[in-house]
């Protein structure tokens, strides 16, 4: 659904963990010789539903990562989690990522891998199943995996847009 706005406005009061996902190192050949950079992906959550992520780019590492942290700070969205996992499935896709997510069991744990989990764990999901399937480029996976989680929504909300209370939403 293209029209769910859940971007957090502030971000003053939220205590928020930094997990570096990906740092390439970037070579740019000159007459000089080689220029060497580095890009970093950062995702930020509060693991209670708030998450974010961000590049940066800059001439060291740990700039790169303070960058991609600041970077990340400025687009956080708030994900419905349901009892440590996703209220509903879902999937998406960004580039040549594909991503399916589905909620499981209490003591499932998170069943991602590489740029996906660093997402959901940040997000505060303890229990999901998910699948990568088509390109495994970080960049294009954290994107994915992002989309997705911004078209999740819970019972409460979905009630709420269809003025019918919680109940009736589950009956269909």
């Amino acid at each position: 659904m293209a029209g769910v706005n859940n971007r957090v406005k502030t971000t003053n009061d939220i205590e928020l963990k930094e997990r570096l996902v990906a740092i390439n190192r970037v070579t740019k050949v000159t007459k000089g010789g080689r220029a060497f950079s580095f890009s970093a992906i950062v995702v930020v959550g509060n693991e209670n539903g708030i998450v974010g992520w961000g590049l940066g780019k800059a001439g060291e590492v740990t700039a790169a990562i303070a960058k991609g942290t600041e970077s990340a700070k400025k687009n956080l969205i708030r994900v419905p989690v349901f009892k440590g996992t996703i209220p509903h499935e879902q999937s998406a896709r960004f580039g040549g990522a594909n991503v399916y997510l589905q909620p499981a069991s209490h003591g499932t744990g998170v069943k991602a891998g590489g740029a996906m989990r660093a997402v959901l764990e940040s997000v505060g999901i303890t229990d999901v199943l998910a699948k990568s399937k088509g390109s495994s480029n970080p960049h294009n996976l954290v994107k994915a995996t992002f989309e997705a989680l911004n078209e999740l929504r819970d019972a409460y909300t979905v009630a709420q847009n269809r003025n019918i209370s919680v109940e009736k939403v589950f009956k269909g």
